[in-house]
């Protein structure tokens, strides 16, 4: 089974505001870069678009090690969802839950794969997050000056 690192990241300019995701997919000396940008959007969507993306990138079963600096991304899918799900998605609160839309489609592209999740402090060095940040920052940039 082929390994695969993904590094993912969102960004915000507000929140809510312009946004930017990126992945970083690595395969041995193989490496795929992605990302996009919404121009009206919150900085967990971007966190959950990235790893979305990321892993719809893979085109077979892969052994995967996702890597984020988003907690609510990492807690949200190891930890909350099945009890949103067991709930009719709301929360322990009994509150819908926020952003149920891309956590459903989180949840069917991590079942795809055997996914191992990897939280990496943002902004202290870690050359893969370090990378995917500045993607997406540069996927917002691209949205504002209309590219």
């Amino acid at each position: 089974m082929t390994e695969v690192d993904i590094y993912t990241d969102g960004a915000c300019r507000g929140n809510p505001g312009p946004g930017g995701w990126a992945a970083l997919l690595i395969a041995g000396e193989v490496r795929k870069e992605i990302f996009g940008a919404e121009a009206a959007t919150t900085n967990n969507r971007m966190e959950l678009m990235a790893a979305i993306a990321g892993l719809g990138e893979l085109k077979r079963r892969c052994k995967v090690r996702l890597h984020t600096d988003s907690k609510y991304v990492l807690q949200g899918i190891t930890e909350w969802l099945p009890g949103w799900k067991a709930r009719g998605w709301r929360t322990a609160a009994r509150q819908p839950v926020k952003n149920q839309d891309l956590w459903e489609r989180l949840d069917a592209a991590a079942a795809a794969q055997e996914v191992s999740w990897k939280w990496v402090k943002g902004h202290a060095g870690d050359a893969g997050n370090e990378h995917v940040d500045s993607l997406a920052n540069l996927a917002i940039d691209r949205l504002l000056a209309g590219n």
